[in-house]
Order: C-alpha cells, then structure tokens, then sequence
C-alpha cells in the first residue's frame, strides 16, 4: 500500500472548490497530500478551504485566473516558495457553454478553449519548468467523454477536450525522459450539484444515462478519488500518456437495444 501513499507531497489542484475538483482533492488529501487549490472566485475558495481544514486537511489557497500567464507564474512561484515544490499537478478548472454550433459566437468558442485547454498548457508548462529540474513529477489532466464522443450543442467543450487528451500524450512524450508522468482522467456522468436537477425517475436524461451506463447508475463522486490518487502515486510510475475513463463502463459499449 506504500505506493498509493502520498504523504510528503504537495498536490495543486485547479478549480477544486466544488464538484469533482473537491472530490479528486480530498482524496489526494486523504492519501496524505498537502494541497494547494485554486479559485477565481474568493467566497468559494474561502468555503472549499474551510471544509478542507474541517476535514483536518492541510491545504492551502491561491486566488488566480490560469488563462492568465503572467498571473498564473507569479502564483506558480509563491506556491513553490510557500511549499517547497510541486509533486502533483490536477488540471480541473474548466467551463461547458451548451450552444449549438451553427449559433455560437467565436468569443464564446474561444472562451471555453482558453480556459479547458489553453488553461491546462499555461499550469503544465510552469510546473513542468520545476518538475523538470526536480526530475520529478505528475501531471494530470482532467478530460472528459467528450475526449472520445460527440453531442449536441457542446461543439466548443467537445474540441477543447478532445485537444487536452493530444496535449496530455504530447507532453507524456517529451517529459517522460525527466521522470514526469502526464495522464488524464475522463469522467462520465456524476451526481454533482448541477446534475440534481436532472436527476430524477421519469426525467428524460436521466432515464438516457441510467440505461446508457452498464452499472446503471450516476457516478458518485467519491468514484474518482481512487484513480486520481492512483496517477498521483508511484504505483502509476510506468504509466504516461494515457487517459483513464471513469464512467461505469458507458465508452465500452454501443448501449441497448431500443426493444431490450
């Protein structure tokens, strides 16, 4: 079990002030990491680190846009003079505008591909930098079926993740040789704060995913600690390049027939 232990490293999660970011989080936090979360909304970042403290978490906070380079360096920097280095990078922070494609404005288009794409490449190219000279590190991006599929009116979220899975092989490739594993997490459909509305007997979708998922039922979010504690840990050390799907088994099958 001493591979999965992650106790002496400091794990920066983007975006982990709710969801699957907190989930992913607190069970790298659990597994013994020290965190450092991110934010660009102060109440929030407040918030998540107040349960994380209450939980009796070590975690720290940091107030920034990672679309912003020259921001996103300067906090970059304080959080290896705060800890002392980063083991774990968690790409989380990311956006959905539903639009369909034939009315999308190009701002929007571009907004969603700068913050769930061009966001990944500005963390990853600056705690690359430190990882490098530490020969040492793990990267892990969060991806999404949207990584593998398409769907109606999320033209922009679908390219952008479809460009983070390239981007997580791509580094995998060139930082491999410095001891830095690059891998990705593709979460399917979850229990979230958002999803509650949608999820209830009789609601379309909801009957659409409980049908469409082998294990027939949302995933909890609880669901992906394991994995991500698995790709932060030394138990992952000779795995690089690759994304894990966490979606009880949606992407291996073609679903059901319409009269099953």
């Amino acid at each position: 079990m001493n591979l999965f232990d992650l106790s002496g490293k400091v794990a920066v999660v983007t975006g982990a002030t709710h969801g699957l970011g907190m989930a992913m989080a607190e069970g790298l936090a659990s597994a013994g990491a020290e965190l450092a979360i991110t934010s660009t909304t102060p109440s929030k970042l407040e918030e998540a680190l107040n349960y994380y403290r209450e939980k009796g978490y070590h975690a720290t906070g940091y107030l920034f846009d990672v679309t912003d380079k020259l921001e996103a360096a300067q906090k970059v920097a304080l959080m290896i003079a705060t800890h002392g280095k980063i083991d774990i990078l968690v790409n989380n922070a990311g956006i959905i505008k539903r639009i369909p494609a034939i009315d999308m404005d190009i701002e929007d288009f571009r907004k969603v591909i700068d913050v769930d794409l061009t966001g990944p490449f500005i963390m990853s190219q600056l705690v690359g930098k430190h990882m490098i000279k530490r020969k040492s590190g793990k990267i892990i991006n969060i991806c999404s079926m949207m990584s593998e599929l398409g769907r109606d009116n999320v033209v922009a979220y679908a390219s952008a993740k479809g460009g983070l899975k390239m981007l997580t092989k791509n580094l995998a490739t060139e930082w491999a040789k410095h001891n830095i594993q690059v891998n990705g997490i593709g979460p399917g459909y979850f229990a979230t704060s958002q999803t509650e509305p949608i999820r209830e007997d009789g609601h379309p979708f909801n009957d659409f995913i409980i049908s469409r998922t082998p294990d027939g039922r949302w995933g909890n979010p609880e669901d992906l600690a394991g994995t991500a504690i698995f790709l932060a840990s030394d138990a992952s050390r000779f795995i690089n390049g690759q994304i894990i799907y966490v979606d009880g088994g949606i992407l291996a099958t073609i679903g059901k027939p319409a009269n099953e």
